[in-house]
């Protein structure tokens, strides 16, 4: 192929909501108030880890890390989704696309590997208890953070790469309100077999043994909490894992829907719309909200932290 008609285009259009004139404004105040929600949950889980002593411990680390990723992830989308929607422009330029895409695809890669960390973090705690301090050490967990994010933009890279080195040509209206793989490789005029089979690789090389690892480790604490003789015992251990496996079953229902298909399949824009907008704009709200609701150390860490300026400003 020509390398001059490799790319032929110098910006995309994203449709995804411009079959929505007459709400465009609505559908502003909620994004923008859902966005707002997002940060300062996600931002009140990072100040209560870093200001409470009795959180820092390797669970309420990968938490944290957990948080950035939330905010990291719909920052890479829902601000360029807003001005669309403000301005009725829909146009994002080539090499926009291109970062929207790597940020998005790496805190997508990054929360796989994160939550099977933290799904190790869980079944070392349970398993092994007095182990516990010896395995999860500080320097272990740093490794453990480091690599995860390693990976997932390592990943993401791979991903941009192949995606952006397909041809274009006129066809550049994206079926999204945001740029991602499947609705970007779906417009290529040009063949989409390498890109899908680096979908198809990645997913089976990284992909399958995080999700593996996640779910042995919770066969192992399901199996060991079952053990336990007291109901007081069973209880306590479930509640230590059970935010972090509603969690799981938010990120790996969404992104199941979005990534595990070939991009060229039969399937309904409007289902992948939906369901994009439950992984990129509500699980990152929902998952501090899971945490604080659920956890009471979490809890009185904010309490305290709010409890602390208030008396301040009173004084």
């Amino acid at each position: 192929m020509d390398l001059n008609n490799l790319t032929t285009v110098d910006e995309f259009i994203l449709i995804g909501l411009s079959d929505l004139p007459e709400v465009r404004y609505p559908l502003f105040a909620v994004f923008a108030l859902i966005y707002q929600i997002t940060l300062v949950g996600n931002g009140g889980i990072l100040l209560a880890v870093g200001t409470e002593k009795k959180l820092r411990t390797p669970m309420y680390y990968f938490l944290a890390n957990l948080s950035l990723l939330d905010i990291f992830c719909p920052s890479a989308t829902v601000p360029k989704m807003l001005e669309n929607l403000l301005t009725e422009k829909q146009s994002i330029s080539f090499i926009g696309c291109a970062l929207q895409l790597y940020f998005l695809v790496a805190m997508a890669g990054t929360e796989v590997f994160l939550l099977a960390v933290m799904a190790y973090d869980r079944y070392v705690a349970i398993c092994f208890p007095l182990r516990y301090t010896l395995i999860m050490s500080k320097g272990r967990c740093a490794q453990l953070t480091a690599g995860t994010w390693a990976a997932g933009l390592l990943n993401s890279l791979l991903h941009t790469v192949f995606t952006f080195r397909l041809s274009f040509c006129k066809f550049n209206r994206i079926n999204q309100y945001y740029c991602d793989i499947p609705p970007v490789v779906a417009i290529s005029c040009s063949s989409t077999y390498v890109a899908e089979m680096v979908i198809l690789v990645a997913g089976c090389v990284l992909g399958v043994p995080a999700f593996l690892i996640t779910f042995i480790s919770y066969i192992y604490i399901i199996s060991t909490i079952l053990k336990i003789q007291s109901a007081e015992g069973k209880r306590k251990a479930f509640s230590t894992c059970t935010s972090h496996l509603l969690v799981v079953f938010l990120f790996y229902g969404t992104t199941i829907f979005t990534y595990i298909r070939p991009p060229s399949s039969q399937h309904s824009p409007e289902r992948d719309r939906l369901i994009s907008m439950l992984y990129g704009v509500i699980t990152p709200m929902l998952n501090p909200m899971i945490y604080s609701l659920r956890n009471a150390e979490v809890k009185g860490a904010l309490r305290k932290v709010l409890c602390h300026k208030t008396c301040l400003k009173l004084t």
